[in-house]
């Protein structure tokens, strides 16, 4: 994507757009990074094609969690693994042996999740994985993005705050809980702040794209929720912020991280965000759900649009069947459309059957799952929240926007749609110093971008529907009741 900034507003461009997903190989689940660097390279030459200016500045996003290897030549040790990978089953539970979840929350405020860092590289220590003899250096995915580009193997903030590793407290990595579970901590590197200038790309690459001029390299807010959030506007104490896409992220800007023990009993976590905020927020299943849904359908006669599916879903009787996003059932890629089936008649409901009876499904659960974060929150933080502010793809959905406003009986906003995008060129113009800081940012994003307002409308169905829903949250999967 371009950003272009005139003084007053920003503008985007789509260059280039590819698909990415998993690679599954040998059992293992990973990510095709030399693709993903392919592609980067891809839309360098096409911006050098098609615009006469030099960029200001390049940065990368990405989402959180992975990482890459390289040895003590700065080579990849293979190819990343994919967060999905079964190869965290149960690795909470023995890193928990050694050292309680309490310590771990206490240090880096992060919520319990298998596919986090800590657990994926402690499932390679236990596996007495070879490629971490090779090992010198340990990058998270955008930031073995931005050393493709310039060459510098640094750890950006709000990226090193998803890991577990990190702690918030101290600003360094977790260090003596790192070597209580026997994790390589001299893998780790520097941690860097988001709107830092690096090095300019590196001379082969510019070479290959066909710049004659060097630009520098950007460390943003990497982490993509991080970013969106900086993207959206008029965020206030009594704002919530939705980041909507494959995964829901949900919550406040607080100014400190909250490391209680009602958070951590919450399942609430603490992540870096641009300017120095904490975002105190929950991680929920997302649209990954009804992707993988779409991802099935595409193998039948008829490949469903996202425009299919809505329109489907509006003709679709409401609240007849609920599914919990986050039971264990909905993890894994999968045949997403029998699984849903086989869960509501696991606990007792009709099964949907129809593209708009699943799809239905799965929005309306999405929506009351909202509700009981947005509940959570306003019991640990003690505010008056009465807006979320939607960003991210979901929130081109105005069926799930309006789902939401009526679910949680408050007003939705919705945009900037691509807020990641927005937040990443906002924080490099911060870096390059065409905007004083992420405040000001913000008020010109507001002045680059319409928003979608919803208000709440009433239902007598829905306490009833989010009584049976919080019901379906307190079981840990459909095979309890099975």
């Amino acid at each position: 994507m371009l950003g272009e900034w005139n003084g007053r507003s920003f503008s985007l461009r789509e260059l280039h757009r590819f698909a990415n997903g998993g690679v599954r190989a040998a059992g293992s689940l990973y990510w095709d990074i030399l693709g993903i660097w392919q592609q980067i390279q891809t839309g360098l030459r096409k911006h050098h094609a098609t615009c006469k200016q030099i960029p200001a500045g390049i940065g990368v996003d990405a989402w959180g969690v992975d990482f890459g290897l390289l040895d003590r030549f700065g080579r990849l040790v293979g190819n990343p693994v994919h967060y999905r990978d079964a190869r965290t089953d149960g690795m909470p539970k023995q890193v928990f042996n050694m050292v309680p979840e309490r310590a771990w929350f206490a240090e880096t405020g992060v919520q319990t999740m298998p596919i986090n860092t800590l657990f994926q590289l402690f499932s390679m220590v236990r596996a007495q994985d070879p490629a971490l003899d090779s090992t010198k250096t340990l990058l998270m995915i955008p930031d073995l993005c931005a050393y493709l580009l310039c060459g510098e193997k640094k750890v950006e903030w709000s990226e090193a705050s998803t890991t577990q590793m990190y702690s918030a407290r101290r600003g360094d990595w977790a260090r003596d809980l790192l070597d209580a579970v026997h994790l390589p901590i001299d893998i780790l590197p520097a941690v860097t702040q988001p709107g830092t200038l690096l090095s300019p790309l590196r001379a082969e690459v510019l070479e290959e794209c066909g710049f004659a001029q060097p630009f520098p390299a950007i460390a943003v807010a990497s982490h993509d929720t991080a970013s969106a959030v900086a993207a959206i506007p008029n965020m206030d104490d009594h704002s919530v912020f939705l980041s909507s896409g494959t995964w829901s992220l949900m919550g406040v800007e607080a100014a400190e991280p909250d490391t209680s023990d009602t958070a951590l009993r919450m399942g609430f976590t603490n992540e870096g965000g641009a300017g120095g905020a904490n975002l105190l927020l929950k991680n929920m299943t997302g649209l990954w759900i009804v992707q993988e849904c779409l991802r099935y359908w595409s193998g039948e006669a008829y490949s469903y649009s996202w425009t299919d599916l809505i329109a489907a879903a509006e003709t679709a009787t409401p609240f007849r069947s609920l599914i919990n996003p986050d039971a264990p059932e909905f993890q894994a890629p999968c045949d997403m459309p029998r699984a849903i089936g086989n869960y509501c008649m696991a606990t007792g409901q009709h099964a949907p059957r129809s593209v708009g009876e699943i799809a239905r499904c799965a929005f309306e659960s999405l929506s009351l799952n909202y509700r009981s974060v947005l509940d959570a929150l306003r019991t640990l933080t003690q505010r008056e929240l009465n807006t979320i502010r939607v960003a991210g793809g979901g929130g081109r959905n105005a069926m799930l926007c309006q789902m939401t406003a009526d679910a949680c009986r408050c007003e939705v906003v919705s945009g900037p749609v691509e807020a990641s995008t927005l937040g990443n060129v906002m924080l490099q113009a911060v870096a390059t110093g065409h905007l004083a800081n992420v405040r000001e940012g913000r008020t010109a994003i507001a002045e680059s971008q319409e928003c979608s307002r919803f208000s709440p409308r009433r239902s007598a169905d829905l306490d009833e529907a989010y009584a049976r829903f919080r019901l379906l949250q307190e079981l840990k999967s459909a095979a309890a009741v099975s």
